[in-house]
């Protein structure tokens, strides 16, 4: 049999990424709602749909400074006439000023024919007024007022519930809270949402050759990127993310460290010791099915870089815990492909996968068969429509690439090679470029 034949018979043996992916994310139930002040809300997602329970705008009001007036008095401004001091010209259109509102008014008045108020931005209008004149159209007169222009009938005018009128859905069930709909939610009237909460997220490395960073890896030793990384991508994720730090190779206190982390998380991400080498403590650890105590169970995934991944629960309050790769470009991979997907269905978010594009191939790339790679990329949009895809570095060298991505190229497990011009799949990431 030849190397190939030999990868591709291993790769067989592999579970599929959707197949694993299904089985994993079943077992999930998003967190408890909760009622939360509007003010606590912002990235949070909703538990249910939110409903406008007023109009907004409330009242009649004026949208302009200017003059309210009823239009049927205005409607000869600005048409040529024969008035003496303007023969031939446009005509103007002199009102009484009877009084000013402003936005804190609250008595209700009305306009009489030949008559207008002086109105400020917000303030309700006036009782059969349909028209605010600007103030730039007029003389900027106070006891009498002359307008030189009639605007369109309803013009400067905002009607109650021309925005939100009542009943109408502001945001479905699963939306993220954001700061425009705070806004929105509290001009209609809105001072609690029921949330989901924010996932507490706990990110643990493992392994007695890590060192905390701020010194070059050397033999013997490597720098703890992972815990770092995966803490931010947590909370790039929407999560309330946690970096204990390094735990070594010791078999009770792994155990006695995830155990006291349970009350404090509700998803506890490690990296590190999934694979079935000599140093691969976590995998012999947590496998074990203890009672009371959970258990993961590791799956050798077709997933490139990286294959090993395992998911399952911890201690009396079987906490999800999800366990990463150490290599730190497979850790990220597995985060997005697995880790992430996880907080957003307890998040109680949708979609719980990244947005993907199909996007026309710039460069050829090959790929390991049997495998789905995740390949870091640049997308970008093209100006007669669609995207273009540029792959960047891959392999042993998906970190670096990573930091410059801002999509993921994906391989399906029967591709070899993706040439140039074709199209292929790309997620796109949440990174600003």
């Amino acid at each position: 049999m030849t190397a190939t034949a030999d990868a591709e018979a291993a790769a067989n043996e592999l579970m599929p990424l959707a197949e694993y992916l299904g089985r994993v994310l079943r077992r999930l139930r998003a967190l408890p709602p909760l009622d939360l002040d509007l003010t606590q809300a912002h990235g949070n997602v909703l538990a249910g749909d939110v409903y406008t329970p007023h109009p907004y705008p409330a009242f009649d009001q004026a949208a302009i400074d200017g003059y309210a007036a009823r239009w049927e008095d205005l409607a000869a401004a600005g048409r040529v006439g024969s008035h003496p001091a303007s023969e031939g010209g446009p005509r103007s259109v002199r009102l009484n000023v009877v009084g000013d509102l402003g936005a804190a008014s609250w008595r209700p008045v009305r306009l009489t024919p030949g008559t207008c108020f002086s109105v400020a931005a917000g303030a309700p209008l006036p009782v059969g007024a349909d028209v605010v004149v600007p103030v730039h159209w007029t003389d900027q007169g106070m006891a009498t007022v002359e307008i030189q222009h009639a605007p369109k009938r309803g013009s400067g005018v905002r009607r109650a519930g021309d925005e939100l009128p009542m009943g109408r859905l502001l945001a479905p069930s699963g939306t993220y809270v954001t700061p425009p709909m705070v806004a929105v939610f509290a001009a209609a009237g809105i001072g609690h949402v029921v949330v989901r909460p924010s996932p507490r997220v706990v990110v643990v490395a493992t392994g007695d050759e890590l060192v905390d960073v701020g010194r070059p890896s050397q033999p013997g030793q490597v720098v703890d990127a992972n815990s770092h990384a995966l803490t931010a991508a947590a909370v790039e994720a929407g999560a309330l993310a946690y970096r204990i730090g390094i735990c070594d190779d010791d078999p009770e206190g792994l155990r006695g460290l995830l155990e006291d982390q349970t009350l404090r998380a509700d998803l506890i991400i490690t990296t590190g010791g999934t694979g079935t080498g000599p140093g691969d403590m976590l995998r012999r650890v947590l496998a074990r099915r203890d009672p009371g105590r959970g258990a993961v169970e590791f799956t050798d995934v077709a997933l490139c870089p990286g294959t090993a991944l395992g998911f399952g629960t911890v201690g009396g309050e079987e906490v999800p815990v999800v366990c990463l790769p150490g290599e730190p470009g497979a850790a990220l991979i597995g985060f997005e492909v697995l880790a992430r997907p996880v907080i957003q269905i307890l998040a109680g978010a949708e979609p719980v996968f990244r947005p993907s594009v199909k996007a026309h191939l710039l460069e050829t790339v090959s790929s390991p068969g049997g495998l789905r790679e995740f390949r870091p990329a640049h997308v970008a949009e093209r100006r007669g429509g669609g995207y273009t895809v540029q792959p960047l570095a891959g392999g042993p060298y998906t970190l670096s690439g990573l930091a410059e991505a801002n999509g993921l190229l994906v391989l399906g497990e029967r591709v070899t090679s993706a040439a140039a011009g074709s199209t292929v799949d790309v997620l796109l990431l949440d990174r600003r470029r």
